[in-house]
């Protein structure tokens, strides 16, 4: 049942996205970084936790998470002194994602031939 709710939830997400992307003609980049902005809101919010809950990965992966683990770290360390305790708050928990994906782009990059 796990699997079939991360697929749902998922998928729910993903076909957010695209109808955005399609019915509302708007750019790939305003509809990443409007839910980016949707999942820090409901991270803030407390909806994000419980939504995680309930499907897991399916929530976890999507663009709209990545919103939500930057506010997270922001959340964790708002009783820290100092806007630079708040600013590497931000990425405890979303610097994984971001090596992750920087590691595996330079990655690709080797094995495939990149235009430019």
């Amino acid at each position: 049942m796990d699997y079939v709710m991360a697929f749902i939830v998922g998928g729910a997400i993903c076909a957010i996205a695209q109808s955005l992307m399609d019915i509302g003609k708007l750019s790939q980049m305003k509809v990443m970084s409007l839910l980016v902005a949707v999942g820090a809101i409901l991270g803030i919010s407390g909806i994000y936790d419980r939504l995680i809950a309930i499907a897991g990965a399916g929530a976890s992966l999507p663009i709209t998470g990545f919103g939500y683990f930057l506010i997270k770290g922001v959340l964790v360390q708002k009783e820290s002194n100092g806007w630079l305790a708040i600013g590497a708050g931000m990425f405890q928990f979303a610097g994984a994602i971001l090596s992750f994906a920087i590691v595996l782009s330079f990655f690709t990059a080797l094995i495939c031939k990149p235009k430019g």
